[in-house]
C-alpha cells in the first residue's frame, strides 16, 4: 500500500527518520537496526531504499567515511503540505474538492484550519 506519494518501506524509513531531530542526520545503519527489532530486512533493502529517496530527492546526503549520513529535504508538515498542493492542482475543480474535504473534517480540525487562515491573512498583510 502507497502511503503519501512513498513506497511502503520508503514510508516507513521517511517516518523514522522525521521522528529524530532534525538535526541529526543518519546512516543506512542506523535505520537498520531500528528497523531489524520488527522485522527481517536486509542492510542492502535500507541502503537501496535510502539512495532511491535521495536520488528522488526526498533526503539529502553527505559522505562520512565510508559511508553516507541522510537527512530529510523537507519537514514531513513541508511533505504533506507538497502532497495537499499537489492533489488539488490534480483533483479537478479546487473549489470543489476543497469543499468535500471541509466536508470531512472534525471541529477539532475545522478549528486549526481557521487560524492557519488566520495566520495566513496575517503574513499577506505584513508583506
Amino acid at each position: 500500500m502507497r502511503k503519501r506519494g512513498f513506497g511502503e518501506l520508503e514510508a516507513v524509513i521517511m517516518d523514522r527518520i522525521w521522528n529524530r531531530r532534525s538535526d541529526t542526520p543518519v546512516t543506512v545503519r542506523d535505520i537498520c537496526n531500528e528497523l531489524s527489532s520488527e522485522r527481517n530486512i536486509a542492510y542492502t533493502t535500507v541502503m537501496s531504499t535510502m539512495d532511491n529517496l535521495h536520488t528522488k530527492g526526498w533526503l539529502a546526503r553527505i559522505r562520512d567515511g565510508k559511508a553516507y549520513r541522510y537527512w530529510p529535504t523537507l519537514t514531513r508538515e513541508q511533505h504533506s503540505a507538497k502532497m495537499m498542493r499537489e492533489a488539488l492542482d490534480s483533483g479537478g475543480r479546487v473549489d470543489l474538492v476543497l469543499g468535500y474535504f471541509l466536508d470531512q473534517i472534525g471541529p477539532e480540525d475545522s478549528a486549526r484550519l481557521r487560524v492557519a487562515l488566520g495566520r495566513s491573512r496575517q503574513r499577506v498583510r505584513e508583506h
